[in-house]
């Protein structure tokens, strides 16, 4: 067995790989950017190496500065995490050539399984069900806009080399192919160097159920059952559960053992997922159920793999490295319970999930009924140059209502300031009716979007007792109350009509003498004029009204205002250009997401200071539409 083990990875995976590898008695090093000098994870390891600036592409990505670290610090062996370079067959190659142990499979599996179309001839070939499409050399435009017309709309667009979400567009008709085509090539060059594509028949029931299997050097291969990921968002995963609901023993004795042939069609070792998209319109059938693509990695959501099964998936990981065997046969693994993940992310749903960056001043996602894996303690910074995720929250219970049930107590429990999240957002999802069913498929997210991203509403009560404590403070004057919309009330007064708060910046008019609904937990934070209130996983800043008098540009002044900092990649207009509403503008990239910003209206464009390449700060003016005249 390894003594020092290196992790080429941050946050959240980078904590949890460490926590296994000390209860085995293996020391651990960090690798960290200028960004995370004080993240949890670099304080966390044993011993801890600066790799390079705050760009993952001068840090995280660069294998040398990791495999030179290891070198440093006596590391025995590097462990990649998930993303980053986890499925980089060159420097899996790299650290097996410097005389290291690679935790992970063979460059050679990473290779077969990288690209999408050469792994789904292979799997063809293993008699594997794929779904149907084109896997084509040629590429031009053309060619794939013929083959689409073929399969028949909807397609998707898949980049050959994607994964994790990244690369892919749902086409609806065949005007929109082109530029879907282009928008999901550059996507796709930027992620991962290669361009290519291929085409996939669009599943319209579609569910999406993934194996995890786990292979050694000594040719075994088990798996150890499967999981539902179907709840996600723009191919994201937001939601994951094991066991899938649904699932008969027979649908999943042949789903699983097809996931196994394919791991054993490119030699696997370690841990792995075999990804499936399943038409679910007549319910989960062996027959319509195709493979998608295989992670050769492990996996974000493999907690609920673990909490079903027993298993510790990264010691399995750090023991099959070192060339041990499988610690189980397959005869000895079985599925107890149900569990259910969430991902808990720095983002505001309500403004189109935006990713909100900054310090997380007051933080507590812990309630002694979840699993929590997180990268980030209080008072840490949540940065624009990573995945913005905060936590992982994990349940595990008897049957899946009760695993629903706890997660969802879980999430609207959480407490997160002054860092926007979408825990309410969550929150509101596990309640979705095709869920707790279990008849939900991808598209089910988008199906309820308005619902689910509605901005979330303080209860009144709270409002009410604040509005009566401003009321009724015996250390205020008339000056006071006048200046905050509270004009001619008295102490001991014995009615007001209402009070004028700011929540959120936005006014409104409280009525104190409300009495209804349950109050939100509050806190008061040092250096905060007003509370903060917690209700259902959202936060409130509430605080007196004030006049002000301050006015910034807005979209409704046709200022096309910076949502986040981040680059510039394309600019679509030029100054003194006629636009329409809802025509793209520009195209903003922020923490691995493209953003395109349209016009509020008709118009001109008389303003333009962005330019492609640029870097822009959060609320920066990047263009200026006049409306058109009436």
């Amino acid at each position: 067995m390894m003594k020092k083990l290196l992790i080429a990875n941050r946050g959240e995976i980078a904590c949890r790989i460490m926590r296994t590898a000390r209860e085995m008695g293996i020391a651990t090093v960090a690798v960290y950017s200028d960004a995370d000098a004080k993240a949890l994870h670099t304080r966390t390891a044993d011993k801890a190496v600066h790799i390079g600036p705050s760009s993952a592409a001068e840090s995280y990505l660069v294998g040398e500065k990791i495999i030179a670290a290891a070198k440093q610090t006596g590391a025995e062996a590097i462990h990649p995490g998930y993303g980053f370079l986890s499925e980089n067959a060159d420097f899996a190659r790299a650290v097996i050539d410097a005389g290291l142990i690679w935790v992970g499979p063979k460059p050679e599996s990473i290779e077969a399984m990288g690209l999408k179309d050469a792994a789904k001839e292979r799997m063809i070939a293993a008699g594997v069900p794929v779904t149907p499409g084109y896997l084509g050399e040629d590429q031009s435009v053309e060619r794939l806009s013929k083959e689409a017309d073929a399969i028949g709309y909807p397609v998707l667009i898949k980049a050959v080399a994607g994964g994790g979400g990244k690369g892919m567009r749902k086409v609806d008709a065949p005007e929109n192919f082109a530029a879907d085509l282009e928008s999901c090539r550059r996507e796709a060059k930027a992620s991962f160097g290669n361009d290519e594509v291929l085409l996939e028949k669009w599943i319209t029931s579609p569910r999406h159920i993934e194996v995890q299997v786990f292979g050694d050097s000594h040719g075994n291969v088990v798996h150890l059952f499967e999981r539902d990921c179907s709840l996600q968002r723009r191919h994201q995963k937001v939601i994951e559960e094991a066991p899938a609901p649904g699932m008969d023993e027979a649908t999943r004795e042949q789903i699983c053992a097809a996931a196994v042939r394919a791991a054993k069609a490119v030699d696997y070792e370690g841990a792995g997922t075999i990804e499936f998209i399943a038409d679910a319109s007549e319910g989960l059938r062996a027959d319509r159920i195709f493979f998608m693509e295989m992670n050769t990695r492990l996996q974000v959501e493999h907690p609920v793999t673990e909490e079903i099964t027993g298993v510790d998936l990264v010691e399995w990981q750090l023991r099959v490295a070192s060339g041990e065997a499988i610690p189980l046969k397959q005869n000895e693994l079985s599925i107890n319970g149900w569990a259910i993940e969430a991902r808990l992310y720095a983002e505001e749903p309500s403004k189109g999930f935006l990713p909100s960056i900054g310090k997380l001043e007051y933080l507590n996602i812990s309630d002694h009924v979840a699993r929590v894996d997180t990268g980030v303690e209080r008072g840490a910074e949540v940065t624009p140059h990573y995945d913005p995720m905060i936590a992982k929250v994990i349940c595990h219970a008897d049957c899946r209502e009760e695993a629903i049930e706890a997660l969802r107590q879980s999430t609207g429990n959480v407490q997160v300031w002054p860092v926007k999240q979408n825990a309410w957002f969550l929150f509101r999802l596990l309640d979705l009716p095709e869920f707790k069913s279990g008849d939900m498929t991808t598209g089910s997210i988008a199906d309820h979007i308005d619902d689910l991203t509605a901005p979330p509403q303080l209860p009144r009560l709270s409002l009410a007792l604040y509005a009566e404590d401003l009321l009724y403070a015996d250390v205020w004057g008339d000056d006071f109350a006048r200046q905050r919309g509270i004009g001619g009330f008295r102490l001991n007064a014995d009615h007001k009509e209402s009070v004028r708060l700011l929540i959120d910046g936005e006014e409104v008019e409280v009525d104190p003498q409300f009495d209804g609904d349950d109050p939100a937990f509050d806190l008061t934070i040092e250096g905060n004029v007003g509370k903060i209130y917690f209700s259902n996983g959202a936060a409130f800043n509430v605080q007196p009204f004030r006049h002000d008098g301050s006015g910034a540009a807005t979209a409704a002044d046709g200022a096309i205002i910076a949502p986040m900092p981040g680059k510039v990649i394309a600019v679509d207009v030029t100054e003194g250009q006629t636009v329409t509403a809802g025509e793209r503008l520009m195209v903003l990239e922020a923490m691995k997401m493209e953003h395109a910003l349209t016009a509020p209206f008709d118009g001109t464009v008389t303003e333009l200071a962005a330019s492609e390449g640029g870097q822009v700060q959060v609320e920066a003016v990047l263009c200026v539409v006049e409306p058109a005249g009436d």
